[in-house]
Protein backbone atom coordinates (compact mmCIF):
# COMPACT_ATOMS: atom_id res chain seq x y z
CA UNK A 1 0.00 0.00 0.00
CA UNK A 2 1.39 3.40 -1.00
CA UNK A 3 1.30 6.43 1.25
CA UNK A 4 -1.38 8.04 -0.90
CA UNK A 5 -3.56 4.97 -0.37
CA UNK A 6 -2.87 4.64 3.37
CA UNK A 7 -6.03 4.61 5.43
CA UNK A 8 -6.41 7.00 8.31
CA UNK A 9 -5.88 5.60 11.78
CA UNK A 10 -9.04 4.56 13.58
CA UNK A 11 -7.86 6.64 16.52
CA UNK A 12 -8.43 9.83 14.54
CA UNK A 13 -11.64 11.14 12.97
CA UNK A 14 -11.61 11.24 9.21
CA UNK A 15 -11.79 14.79 7.79
CA UNK A 16 -15.16 15.78 6.40
CA UNK A 17 -15.71 15.34 2.66
CA UNK A 18 -15.18 18.47 0.59
CA UNK A 19 -18.87 18.73 -0.24
CA UNK A 20 -19.94 18.97 3.43
CA UNK A 21 -19.88 22.05 5.63
CA UNK A 22 -18.39 21.88 9.09
CA UNK A 23 -20.56 22.97 12.06
CA UNK A 24 -18.58 26.22 12.29
CA UNK A 25 -19.07 26.91 8.58
CA UNK A 26 -22.82 26.32 8.90
CA UNK A 27 -22.99 28.80 11.77
CA UNK A 28 -21.01 31.41 9.82
CA UNK A 29 -23.18 31.00 6.72
CA UNK A 30 -26.36 31.48 8.73
CA UNK A 31 -24.84 34.43 10.60
CA UNK A 32 -23.92 36.05 7.25
CA UNK A 33 -27.45 35.50 5.96
CA UNK A 34 -28.89 36.92 9.18
CA UNK A 35 -26.68 40.02 9.02
CA UNK A 36 -27.64 40.55 5.39
CA UNK A 37 -31.34 40.42 6.26
CA UNK A 38 -30.79 42.67 9.29
CA UNK A 39 -28.97 45.24 7.15
CA UNK A 40 -31.69 45.12 4.50
CA UNK A 41 -34.39 45.52 7.15
CA UNK A 42 -32.51 48.42 8.72
CA UNK A 43 -32.23 50.18 5.37
CA UNK A 44 -35.97 49.75 4.79
CA UNK A 45 -37.29 50.49 8.29
CA UNK A 46 -34.73 52.98 9.58
CA UNK A 47 -32.95 54.35 6.53
CA UNK A 48 -31.82 57.61 8.10
CA UNK A 49 -30.37 55.98 11.20
CA UNK A 50 -28.67 53.06 9.43
CA UNK A 51 -27.49 54.76 6.23
CA UNK A 52 -27.62 58.57 6.43
CA UNK A 53 -26.30 58.91 9.97
CA UNK A 54 -24.08 55.79 10.27
CA UNK A 55 -22.85 54.00 7.14
CA UNK A 56 -22.87 56.85 4.63
CA UNK A 57 -20.38 59.12 6.48
CA UNK A 58 -18.07 56.16 7.18
CA UNK A 59 -18.15 54.34 3.84
CA UNK A 60 -19.84 56.19 1.01
CA UNK A 61 -18.78 59.81 1.62
CA UNK A 62 -15.02 58.97 1.52
CA UNK A 63 -15.56 57.12 -1.76
CA UNK A 64 -17.33 60.12 -3.29
CA UNK A 65 -14.66 62.47 -1.96
CA UNK A 66 -11.91 60.27 -3.38
CA UNK A 67 -13.64 60.28 -6.77
CA UNK A 68 -14.02 64.05 -6.73
CA UNK A 69 -11.64 66.81 -7.69
CA UNK A 70 -9.96 66.78 -4.27
CA UNK A 71 -9.19 63.07 -4.56
CA UNK A 72 -7.30 60.74 -2.24
CA UNK A 73 -9.63 60.80 0.74
CA UNK A 74 -7.90 59.08 3.63
CA UNK A 75 -9.09 55.96 5.38
CA UNK A 76 -10.43 56.18 8.92
CA UNK A 77 -10.10 53.63 11.74
CA UNK A 78 -13.82 52.95 11.38
CA UNK A 79 -13.94 52.10 7.67
CA UNK A 80 -10.57 50.34 7.89
CA UNK A 81 -12.02 48.06 10.57
CA UNK A 82 -15.18 47.48 8.51
CA UNK A 83 -13.23 46.65 5.35
CA UNK A 84 -10.83 44.35 7.21
CA UNK A 85 -13.58 42.44 9.02
CA UNK A 86 -15.62 42.21 5.81
CA UNK A 87 -12.65 40.79 3.92
CA UNK A 88 -11.97 38.19 6.60
CA UNK A 89 -15.64 37.24 6.70
CA UNK A 90 -15.68 36.83 2.91
CA UNK A 91 -12.60 34.60 3.07
CA UNK A 92 -14.21 32.30 5.62
CA UNK A 93 -17.59 32.26 3.90
CA UNK A 94 -16.49 31.89 0.29
CA UNK A 95 -13.88 29.23 0.95
CA UNK A 96 -16.68 26.93 2.12
CA UNK A 97 -18.82 27.71 -0.92
CA UNK A 98 -15.94 27.39 -3.40
CA UNK A 99 -14.89 24.06 -1.88
CA UNK A 100 -18.41 22.70 -2.21
CA UNK A 101 -18.51 23.87 -5.83
CA UNK A 102 -15.11 22.16 -6.41
CA UNK A 103 -13.45 25.22 -7.93
CA UNK A 104 -9.76 24.72 -8.84
CA UNK A 105 -7.13 25.78 -6.30
CA UNK A 106 -3.97 24.88 -8.18
CA UNK A 107 -1.09 27.07 -9.37
CA UNK A 108 -3.01 27.90 -12.53
CA UNK A 109 -5.89 29.41 -10.57
CA UNK A 110 -3.38 31.36 -8.48
CA UNK A 111 -1.88 32.88 -11.63
CA UNK A 112 -5.35 33.74 -12.93
CA UNK A 113 -6.28 35.51 -9.70
CA UNK A 114 -2.97 37.42 -9.68
CA UNK A 115 -3.83 38.72 -13.15
CA UNK A 116 -7.17 40.00 -11.86
CA UNK A 117 -5.49 41.65 -8.86
CA UNK A 118 -3.17 43.47 -11.31
CA UNK A 119 -6.18 44.78 -13.25
CA UNK A 120 -7.46 46.80 -10.27
CA UNK A 121 -4.45 49.14 -9.93
CA UNK A 122 -4.22 49.56 -13.71
CA UNK A 123 -7.74 50.97 -13.73
CA UNK A 124 -7.23 52.87 -10.47
CA UNK A 125 -4.24 54.76 -11.90
CA UNK A 126 -6.40 55.88 -14.82
CA UNK A 127 -8.92 57.22 -12.34
CA UNK A 128 -6.07 59.04 -10.58
CA UNK A 129 -5.23 60.55 -13.97
CA UNK A 130 -8.82 61.85 -14.31
CA UNK A 131 -9.51 59.61 -17.29
CA UNK A 132 -12.97 58.31 -16.48
CA UNK A 133 -16.05 60.47 -16.64
CA UNK A 134 -17.37 61.89 -13.38
CA UNK A 135 -20.46 59.67 -13.59
CA UNK A 136 -18.30 56.52 -13.47
CA UNK A 137 -15.46 57.58 -11.16
CA UNK A 138 -16.87 55.79 -8.13
CA UNK A 139 -16.53 52.43 -9.91
CA UNK A 140 -12.75 52.77 -9.66
CA UNK A 141 -12.42 53.80 -6.01
CA UNK A 142 -11.66 51.30 -3.24
CA UNK A 143 -13.55 49.29 -2.09
CA UNK A 144 -16.05 49.72 -4.96
CA UNK A 145 -13.43 48.85 -7.59
CA UNK A 146 -12.85 45.42 -6.04
CA UNK A 147 -16.59 44.69 -5.95
CA UNK A 148 -16.91 46.01 -9.50
CA UNK A 149 -14.10 43.80 -10.83
CA UNK A 150 -15.38 40.86 -8.80
CA UNK A 151 -18.58 41.08 -10.83
CA UNK A 152 -16.55 40.95 -14.06
CA UNK A 153 -14.51 38.04 -12.69
CA UNK A 154 -17.59 36.04 -11.72
CA UNK A 155 -19.19 36.71 -15.09
CA UNK A 156 -16.10 35.65 -17.04
CA UNK A 157 -15.67 32.56 -14.86
CA UNK A 158 -19.27 31.42 -15.31
CA UNK A 159 -19.30 32.04 -19.06
CA UNK A 160 -15.94 30.31 -19.53
CA UNK A 161 -17.05 27.29 -17.52
CA UNK A 162 -20.37 26.94 -19.30
CA UNK A 163 -18.81 27.34 -22.74
CA UNK A 164 -15.80 25.08 -22.34
CA UNK A 165 -16.43 22.61 -19.52
CA UNK A 166 -17.31 19.72 -21.83
CA UNK A 167 -13.74 19.77 -23.10
CA UNK A 168 -12.10 19.74 -19.66
CA UNK A 169 -9.79 16.77 -19.25
CA UNK A 170 -9.72 16.06 -23.00
CA UNK A 171 -6.16 16.85 -24.10
CA UNK A 172 -6.36 15.88 -27.75
CA UNK A 173 -5.68 18.65 -30.24
CA UNK A 174 -9.23 18.76 -31.60
CA UNK A 175 -10.81 19.22 -28.17
CA UNK A 176 -8.32 21.84 -27.05
CA UNK A 177 -8.69 23.81 -30.27
CA UNK A 178 -12.47 23.64 -30.02
CA UNK A 179 -12.36 24.90 -26.44
CA UNK A 180 -9.96 27.71 -27.36
CA UNK A 181 -12.18 28.73 -30.27
CA UNK A 182 -15.31 28.85 -28.13
CA UNK A 183 -13.60 30.73 -25.33
CA UNK A 184 -11.85 33.07 -27.74
CA UNK A 185 -15.06 34.09 -29.49
CA UNK A 186 -16.94 34.53 -26.23
CA UNK A 187 -14.21 36.47 -24.43
CA UNK A 188 -13.62 38.67 -27.47
CA UNK A 189 -17.22 39.86 -27.15
CA UNK A 190 -16.80 40.36 -23.39
CA UNK A 191 -13.56 42.31 -23.94
CA UNK A 192 -15.30 44.59 -26.44
CA UNK A 193 -18.08 45.08 -23.89
CA UNK A 194 -15.45 45.85 -21.23
CA UNK A 195 -13.94 48.51 -23.51
CA UNK A 196 -17.32 49.92 -24.58
CA UNK A 197 -18.70 50.23 -21.05
CA UNK A 198 -15.60 51.46 -19.19
CA UNK A 199 -13.30 53.20 -21.67
CA UNK A 200 -15.31 54.46 -24.62
CA UNK A 201 -17.57 56.82 -22.61
CA UNK A 202 -14.46 58.54 -21.21
CA UNK A 203 -13.20 59.47 -24.69
CA UNK A 204 -15.91 62.12 -24.99
CA UNK A 205 -14.58 63.76 -21.81
CA UNK A 206 -11.23 64.41 -23.52
CA UNK A 207 -12.07 65.72 -27.02
CA UNK A 208 -8.56 67.07 -27.58
CA UNK A 209 -7.03 63.57 -27.44
CA UNK A 210 -7.26 61.25 -30.45
CA UNK A 211 -6.78 58.02 -28.42
CA UNK A 212 -5.08 56.40 -31.39
CA UNK A 213 -2.63 54.54 -29.17
CA UNK A 214 -5.42 53.43 -26.83
CA UNK A 215 -7.44 52.06 -29.75
CA UNK A 216 -4.35 50.29 -31.00
CA UNK A 217 -4.05 48.86 -27.49
CA UNK A 218 -7.44 47.23 -27.99
CA UNK A 219 -6.00 45.36 -30.97
CA UNK A 220 -2.99 44.31 -28.90
CA UNK A 221 -5.30 43.22 -26.09
CA UNK A 222 -7.19 40.95 -28.49
CA UNK A 223 -3.87 39.46 -29.58
CA UNK A 224 -2.92 38.88 -25.92
CA UNK A 225 -6.29 37.20 -25.38
CA UNK A 226 -5.53 34.75 -28.19
CA UNK A 227 -1.97 34.17 -26.96
CA UNK A 228 -3.28 33.57 -23.45
CA UNK A 229 -5.64 30.87 -24.71
CA UNK A 230 -2.81 29.20 -26.62
CA UNK A 231 -0.46 29.30 -23.61
CA UNK A 232 -3.07 27.77 -21.32
CA UNK A 233 -3.66 24.63 -23.36
CA UNK A 234 -4.84 21.84 -21.07
CA UNK A 235 -6.12 24.17 -18.37
CA UNK A 236 -9.72 23.87 -17.11
CA UNK A 237 -12.04 26.16 -19.05
CA UNK A 238 -12.82 28.35 -16.04
CA UNK A 239 -9.17 29.01 -15.24
CA UNK A 240 -8.23 29.35 -18.90
CA UNK A 241 -10.86 32.00 -19.51
CA UNK A 242 -10.14 33.94 -16.30
CA UNK A 243 -6.41 34.16 -17.03
CA UNK A 244 -6.71 35.03 -20.72
CA UNK A 245 -9.34 37.74 -20.18
CA UNK A 246 -7.60 39.38 -17.23
CA UNK A 247 -4.27 39.45 -19.09
CA UNK A 248 -5.88 41.13 -22.11
CA UNK A 249 -7.76 43.61 -19.89
CA UNK A 250 -4.50 44.59 -18.17
CA UNK A 251 -2.89 45.24 -21.56
CA UNK A 252 -5.88 47.35 -22.60
CA UNK A 253 -5.56 49.47 -19.47
CA UNK A 254 -1.78 49.92 -19.86
CA UNK A 255 -2.38 51.05 -23.45
CA UNK A 256 -4.31 53.98 -21.98
CA UNK A 257 -1.34 54.68 -19.69
CA UNK A 258 0.80 54.91 -22.83
CA UNK A 259 -1.76 57.23 -24.40
CA UNK A 260 -1.52 59.53 -21.37
CA UNK A 261 2.28 59.53 -21.57
CA UNK A 262 2.15 60.48 -25.25
CA UNK A 263 -0.73 62.98 -25.19
CA UNK A 264 -1.76 63.90 -21.62
CA UNK A 265 -5.37 64.93 -21.27
CA UNK A 266 -6.55 67.86 -19.19
CA UNK A 267 -6.63 67.24 -15.45
CA UNK A 268 -9.81 68.15 -13.64
CA UNK A 269 -7.92 68.12 -10.35
CA UNK A 270 -4.93 69.99 -11.78
CA UNK A 271 -2.60 67.82 -9.69
CA UNK A 272 -0.69 66.06 -12.48
CA UNK A 273 2.94 67.08 -12.61
CA UNK A 274 3.30 66.28 -16.29
CA UNK A 275 6.59 64.51 -15.59
CA UNK A 276 6.94 60.98 -16.93
CA UNK A 277 9.39 59.08 -14.72
CA UNK A 278 10.54 55.52 -15.31
CA UNK A 279 13.43 55.02 -12.91
CA UNK A 280 11.25 54.24 -9.84
CA UNK A 281 10.05 51.11 -11.63
CA UNK A 282 13.56 49.67 -11.52
CA UNK A 283 13.48 49.89 -7.72
CA UNK A 284 9.83 49.18 -7.01
CA UNK A 285 9.48 46.33 -9.50
CA UNK A 286 13.09 45.30 -10.09
CA UNK A 287 14.20 44.55 -6.52
CA UNK A 288 11.11 42.43 -5.65
CA UNK A 289 11.54 40.60 -8.96
CA UNK A 290 15.15 39.72 -8.07
CA UNK A 291 14.03 38.36 -4.69
CA UNK A 292 11.31 36.27 -6.36
CA UNK A 293 13.77 34.86 -8.91
CA UNK A 294 16.07 33.79 -6.08
CA UNK A 295 13.20 32.13 -4.20
CA UNK A 296 11.97 30.40 -7.34
CA UNK A 297 15.41 28.99 -8.14
CA UNK A 298 15.69 27.72 -4.57
CA UNK A 299 12.42 25.82 -4.75
CA UNK A 300 11.86 24.79 -8.36
CA UNK A 301 13.60 21.37 -8.19
CA UNK A 302 11.63 20.25 -5.14
CA UNK A 303 8.47 21.67 -6.70
CA UNK A 304 9.03 19.59 -9.84
CA UNK A 305 9.70 16.44 -7.82
CA UNK A 306 6.61 16.99 -5.69
CA UNK A 307 4.50 17.59 -8.78
CA UNK A 308 5.62 14.20 -10.18
CA UNK A 309 4.35 12.46 -7.03
CA UNK A 310 0.85 13.84 -7.59
CA UNK A 311 0.76 15.80 -4.34
CA UNK A 312 0.35 19.54 -3.78
CA UNK A 313 2.90 21.56 -1.81
CA UNK A 314 1.77 22.02 1.77
CA UNK A 315 -1.47 20.03 1.31
CA UNK A 316 -1.93 16.79 3.26
CA UNK A 317 -3.09 13.63 1.49
CA UNK A 318 -6.86 13.14 1.43
CA UNK A 319 -8.39 11.54 4.52
CA UNK A 320 -5.49 12.69 6.73
CA UNK A 321 -6.17 15.39 9.32
CA UNK A 322 -3.76 17.93 10.78
CA UNK A 323 -3.85 16.36 14.25
CA UNK A 324 -2.97 12.90 12.95
CA UNK A 325 -0.19 14.34 10.77
CA UNK A 326 1.35 16.17 13.74
CA UNK A 327 0.89 13.36 16.26
CA UNK A 328 2.38 10.77 13.89
CA UNK A 329 5.18 13.05 12.68
CA UNK A 330 7.75 10.24 12.53
CA UNK A 331 5.48 8.09 10.39
CA UNK A 332 4.96 10.87 7.85
CA UNK A 333 8.50 12.28 7.94
CA UNK A 334 9.42 10.59 4.64
CA UNK A 335 6.22 11.56 2.87
CA UNK A 336 6.82 13.82 -0.17
CA UNK A 337 4.49 16.48 1.24
CA UNK A 338 6.62 16.71 4.37
CA UNK A 339 10.18 16.67 3.04
CA UNK A 340 9.58 18.46 -0.28
CA UNK A 341 6.99 21.12 0.56
CA UNK A 342 9.25 23.54 2.42
CA UNK A 343 11.37 24.37 -0.60
CA UNK A 344 8.64 23.65 -3.16
CA UNK A 345 6.47 26.38 -1.69
CA UNK A 346 9.23 28.91 -2.37
CA UNK A 347 8.53 28.41 -6.09
CA UNK A 348 4.74 28.47 -5.73
CA UNK A 349 2.88 31.45 -7.26
CA UNK A 350 1.12 32.01 -3.93
CA UNK A 351 4.34 32.72 -2.07
CA UNK A 352 6.00 34.53 -4.97
CA UNK A 353 2.93 36.73 -5.51
CA UNK A 354 2.74 37.71 -1.85
CA UNK A 355 6.47 38.37 -1.61
CA UNK A 356 6.47 40.49 -4.76
CA UNK A 357 3.34 42.38 -3.71
CA UNK A 358 4.45 43.24 -0.19
CA UNK A 359 7.93 44.32 -1.29
CA UNK A 360 6.45 46.31 -4.17
CA UNK A 361 4.09 48.11 -1.78
CA UNK A 362 6.91 48.83 0.66
CA UNK A 363 9.37 50.19 -1.92
CA UNK A 364 6.67 52.17 -3.75
CA UNK A 365 5.58 53.83 -0.52
CA UNK A 366 9.18 54.67 0.40
CA UNK A 367 10.01 56.13 -3.01
CA UNK A 368 6.69 57.97 -3.36
CA UNK A 369 6.72 59.60 0.07
CA UNK A 370 10.42 60.11 0.76
CA UNK A 371 11.44 61.13 -2.76
CA UNK A 372 8.32 62.46 -4.51
CA UNK A 373 6.33 64.00 -1.66
CA UNK A 374 3.26 61.76 -1.78
CA UNK A 375 1.15 61.08 1.32
CA UNK A 376 -0.17 57.96 3.05
CA UNK A 377 -3.92 57.27 3.29
CA UNK A 378 -4.01 54.33 5.70
CA UNK A 379 -3.84 55.25 9.42
CA UNK A 380 -1.74 52.22 10.47
CA UNK A 381 0.79 52.69 7.66
CA UNK A 382 0.91 56.42 8.37
CA UNK A 383 1.66 55.70 12.04
CA UNK A 384 4.66 53.58 11.00
CA UNK A 385 5.88 56.33 8.67
CA UNK A 386 5.47 58.99 11.36
CA UNK A 387 7.51 56.85 13.74
CA UNK A 388 10.18 56.57 11.05
CA UNK A 389 10.13 60.36 10.79
CA UNK A 390 10.67 60.67 14.55
CA UNK A 391 13.69 58.37 14.23
CA UNK A 392 15.04 60.66 11.50
CA UNK A 393 14.68 63.64 13.82
CA UNK A 394 16.37 61.90 16.74
CA UNK A 395 19.30 60.91 14.52
CA UNK A 396 19.50 64.32 12.86
CA UNK A 397 18.71 62.91 9.41
CA UNK A 398 17.18 65.25 6.86
CA UNK A 399 15.90 62.77 4.29
CA UNK A 400 12.31 61.96 3.57
CA UNK A 401 9.37 61.58 5.90
CA UNK A 402 10.31 58.24 7.44
CA UNK A 403 8.72 55.91 4.89
CA UNK A 404 11.96 53.91 4.86
CA UNK A 405 10.73 52.32 8.08
CA UNK A 406 7.54 51.21 6.32
CA UNK A 407 9.68 49.50 3.66
CA UNK A 408 11.65 47.71 6.40
CA UNK A 409 8.41 46.59 8.08
CA UNK A 410 7.18 45.23 4.76
CA UNK A 411 10.48 43.38 4.26
CA UNK A 412 10.13 41.83 7.73
CA UNK A 413 6.55 40.90 6.90
CA UNK A 414 7.78 39.18 3.74
CA UNK A 415 10.16 37.10 5.82
CA UNK A 416 7.33 36.15 8.16
CA UNK A 417 5.06 35.26 5.22
CA UNK A 418 7.69 32.99 3.68
CA UNK A 419 8.39 31.30 6.99
CA UNK A 420 4.70 30.73 7.77
CA UNK A 421 3.89 29.29 4.36
CA UNK A 422 6.82 26.90 4.16
CA UNK A 423 5.94 25.58 7.61
CA UNK A 424 2.18 25.49 7.18
CA UNK A 425 0.37 22.28 6.29
CA UNK A 426 -3.33 22.33 5.44
CA UNK A 427 -5.87 19.57 5.08
CA UNK A 428 -7.14 18.70 1.63
CA UNK A 429 -10.44 20.48 2.31
CA UNK A 430 -8.64 23.66 3.41
CA UNK A 431 -7.04 24.47 0.06
CA UNK A 432 -9.66 27.07 -0.85
CA UNK A 433 -9.17 28.78 2.50
CA UNK A 434 -5.43 29.04 1.88
CA UNK A 435 -5.96 30.42 -1.63
CA UNK A 436 -8.42 33.10 -0.49
CA UNK A 437 -6.07 34.16 2.31
CA UNK A 438 -3.41 34.65 -0.35
CA UNK A 439 -5.88 36.61 -2.50
CA UNK A 440 -6.65 38.92 0.43
CA UNK A 441 -2.94 39.52 1.03
CA UNK A 442 -2.45 40.30 -2.67
CA UNK A 443 -5.33 42.80 -2.64
CA UNK A 444 -3.82 44.75 0.26
CA UNK A 445 -0.20 44.43 -0.93
CA UNK A 446 0.25 43.94 -4.66
CA UNK A 447 -2.67 46.15 -5.72
CA UNK A 448 -1.63 49.33 -3.82
CA UNK A 449 2.02 48.75 -4.73
CA UNK A 450 1.27 48.64 -8.45
CA UNK A 451 -1.02 51.64 -8.14
CA UNK A 452 1.72 53.62 -6.44
CA UNK A 453 4.33 52.85 -9.10
CA UNK A 454 1.81 53.66 -11.83
CA UNK A 455 1.15 57.06 -10.30
CA UNK A 456 4.86 57.72 -9.93
CA UNK A 457 5.52 56.87 -13.56
CA UNK A 458 2.64 58.96 -14.91
CA UNK A 459 3.15 61.85 -12.50
CA UNK A 460 -0.40 61.80 -11.13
Amino acid sequence: MTMSEQSPSSDYPEPLPDDRYSPVEKVLIWVAIGLAFALAAGLVLAFDSVWTETLKPIIWDPVVEDAGVAGDAGYTPQNTAIYTLSMLACVVLFQALFRKWRLPTDERMTLALIAWVCLAPVLRVLEDADFFSSSRDVLFISPIIHLHLAAWLVGVAILSHLAGRRFDGRLDDASQEAQATLLGGLLFVVLLGHWYLLYQPAYASHPSVSFTLATGGLVVAVAVLCIGLVMTRGWPAITRGMFAFASSAVVLGIAHWVQFMATPWAQESGKASGDITFWPAFIVLGLPAIVCVVLYRMGREDAQQLRLTGFTAGVLPPHIGIKQWEDEAEQWADHPVEFLSNKALLAHPMVLGMVFGQLCDGFATMVGIDMFGYGEKHPVSDAVIQFGGSINESLGLDWGEGAWLFALVKAALVGLIVWLFVQMRVEHRQQHFRLLIVLAVLIVGLAPGLRDIGRLMLGV
